[in-house]
């Protein structure tokens, strides 16, 4: 049988690995830089810690873990014969592996809010797993780096994060992305302005396939899920608001003058975004987008969404958003939070195409010892360990050559790991030493050559 790995799941080579690195190095440096310190919470949860958190389709999307040992015995077998999975699923699975690091970040919260100082901020780049449908892009294992602040109702977080991409973005050299900000307040004012405020969760997941499947299967979603025609006309010129974000709030302001949660989630967007405005950004622009909706269920302020350089053509490269009561579902009530993520997998893709990485450096040693004679083995091993001492990265090729073909084979492996230094023989602690740029050789003493490589 040929080996194989399970469809949205990827093997990283060395030079995938560098690449990558090098995006969360310059993240968790930004993130350092904003304040933000790290934590790290179980690859998989209680179920019900998951369950009910990311709505109907996120929770279609959660990978659950079968209990150990013989899970079905337990389970009543009229319930086995309904083949009702929905019932038994709670039976035979109580662990499951997590979708974001949002909700357990919340739990962990909760579960050491005696230790935590609010406001409290923190990062986190681990990976999270999702029972998606594999593209280009997307992926059912894949890393997230989240950035959150709870304990504080403040809108200077949300300028702050807005700041916080900009920064990483500027620093990865990844000019022309955009960053799409809207606020669920006036998602919930305009469901209530078209009179289909109960139906808001539909209204949000549907508007939020817009950039997927277009106006015409937004309406068709909506009506599918009830929400009437004559609402879906009134909301039709939202799908098409035009001018700069000045323009589009004064038309939001006035659509939404009878209700006051919508008018609240205008003042919110006016303020960070004139805010921004007269700060400036590096790299980034901010866009108001109010089709922009983001489907998790827990978002009740802000949120963003941000867009990839218009040349690339894949999905948003990151998000986020304001919650307010997140932790509440775990008992601790009043505590707002706000939190963005970077796509490490797509940003890593976006890169990538535009020959942004080709310039990382790929980890190897800077110096290798060709193994020629076995007579000097143990003067070289000295010397390895004196180097490494001093910080030098050093190896040791570990077959002695028996043969010139075989001392050819070990000259390719340098050449092929571009290895700066080698060093291909030992004569009276003396080490005769090739720079391969300039392709010269010489004879140095031990403290000559850590004086060269260091």
């Amino acid at each position: 049988m040929k080996p194989s790995i399970p469809k949205g799941t990827r093997d990283f080579s060395a030079k995938e690995i560098a690449y990558r690195n090098y995006i969360t190095n310059t993240i968790k440096e930004a993130f350092s830089l904003f304040g933000f310190a790290p934590i790290e919470t179980p690859s998989f949860e209680n179920s019900e810690t998951l369950l009910g958190k990311y709505g109907d389709e996120g929770d279609r999307l959660i990978f659950k873990i079968l209990n150990s040992g013989d899970y079905l015995s337990k389970v009543d077998e009229h319930l086995i014969k309904s083949k009702d999975s929905i019932k038994i699923s709670p039976k035979i699975s109580e662990k499951a592996l997590r979708y974001d690091l949002t909700v357990p970040f919340a739990r962990y919260v909760v579960q050491h809010q005696s230790e935590i100082m609010f406001p409290f901020k923190r990062y986190q780049i681990q990976p999270v797993w999702r029972a998606d449908r594999p593209q280009k892009g997307r992926f059912r294992e894949f890393y997230q780096c989240d950035a959150d602040v709870v304990g504080s109702k403040s809108l200077l977080q949300e300028i702050e994060f807005i700041q916080l991409y900009d920064t990483v973005f500027t620093n990865l050299k990844l000019e022309g992305v955009t960053i799409k900000i809207n606020n669920r307040k006036i998602l919930s004012g305009i469901a209530e302005v078209i009179g289909e405020q109960d139906k808001l969760i539909d209204f949000t997941v549907a508007l939020d396939k817009l950039d997927k499947i277009g106006e015409d299967g937004v309406i068709e979603e909506m009506i599918a899920k009830g929400i009437s025609k004559e609402a879906i006309e009134k909301v039709k010129p939202l799908l098409h608001l035009s001018g700069d974000s000045k323009e589009q709030l004064n038309v939001l302001k006035n659509l939404l003058a009878d209700s006051d949660q919508g008018l609240k989630g205008v003042e919110e967007l006016r303020y960070v975004i004139n805010s921004v405005e007269k700060i400036g950004l590096e790299t980034a622009k901010l866009q108001l987008d109010v089709t922009l909706a983001r489907g998790l269920n827990y978002y009740t302020g802000a949120i963003f969404e941000v867009a990839a350089p218009k040349s690339v053509k894949i999905g948003s490269i990151g998000g986020g958003g304001r919650y307010d009561d997140l932790t509440g579902i775990f008992g601790l009530k009043d505590v707002s939070g706000v939190g963005i993520s970077f796509g490490l997998d797509r940003i890593y893709l976006v890169l990538e195409e535009l020959g942004l990485l080709n310039d990382v450096e790929i980890e190897k040693p800077k110096v290798i010892i060709l193994n020629f004679e076995e007579e000097t083995i143990l003067s070289k091993l000295k010397a390895i360990q004196q180097l490494r001492l001093k910080g030098i990265s050093v190896e040791m090729y570990p077959d002695v050559a028996q043969s010139n073909n075989q001392q050819k084979k070990q000259w390719k492996y340098v050449e092929k790991r571009a290895i700066p230094f080698v060093i291909s023989s030992v004569e009276n602690d003396q080490f005769i030493l090739k720079e391969m740029d300039t392709n010269q050789q010489k004879l140095c003493s031990l403290e000559e050559l850590i004086s060269i490589c260091q």
